[in-house]
């Protein structure tokens, strides 16, 4: 049995006139005229009318995975994805309370997509602090200014990044 491509004209008993928009292993996908969008099986009694070549519409996991990487990193905070560094890989963060409460387990790579989250988060606030016309310039320069000293305080968890150029970097001493 030849498949039909994407783009065939057939004539349906039931359904009636349409094109095939879609094929899988076991279906075509037709939109029929009168009837709109149907699913028939590949070996139904139907009569073609004009049978385009077969170009099935296949694509790889790869590329869907790709895809939802994009359309994800385009709606959340999330512009690039920042490597932890490979001594961490697979090791957990424990919190011990001093008192005889049970200790809190979380991945470190939970804990690094976290911190990464909050980085991304004041570089949007910079954004919009920069490009704000609600603020005068003095404003923006103070709000910088607190932002800065916020970096600096997360530079503490500059070890868990991979690539120095992904750490949070605070004011720099003038020596």
């Amino acid at each position: 049995m030849k498949l039909l491509g994407i783009g065939s004209r057939i004539d349906h008993p039931e359904h009636g006139k349409g094109v095939v928009t879609n094929v899988s292993s076991k279906h075509y996908w037709v939109t029929f005229i009168d009837g709109g969008l149907e699913t028939i099986d590949l070996d139904a009694e139907f009569e073609v009318i004009e049978a385009a070549e077969d170009e099935v519409d296949t694509v790889s996991f790869f590329d869907v995975e790709r895809s939802l990487v994009s359309i994800l990193q385009k709606w959340s905070d999330t512009h690039e994805r920042v490597p932890l560094a490979d001594k961490w890989r697979g090791g957990k963060l424990i919190l011990e309370p001093g008192d005889d409460l049970a200790n809190k387990e979380m991945p470190i790579d939970t804990f690094f997509h976290k911190i990464v989250m909050v980085r991304d988060r004041l570089r949007v606030m910079e954004q919009k602090i920069n490009s704000s016309k609600n603020l005068d310039d003095q404003e923006k320069v103070d709000l910088q200014q607190y932002i800065t000293r916020i970096y600096g305080s997360l530079t503490s968890f500059n070890v868990l990044f991979k690539n120095k150029s992904d750490q949070f970097v605070g004011e720099r001493s003038k020596s």
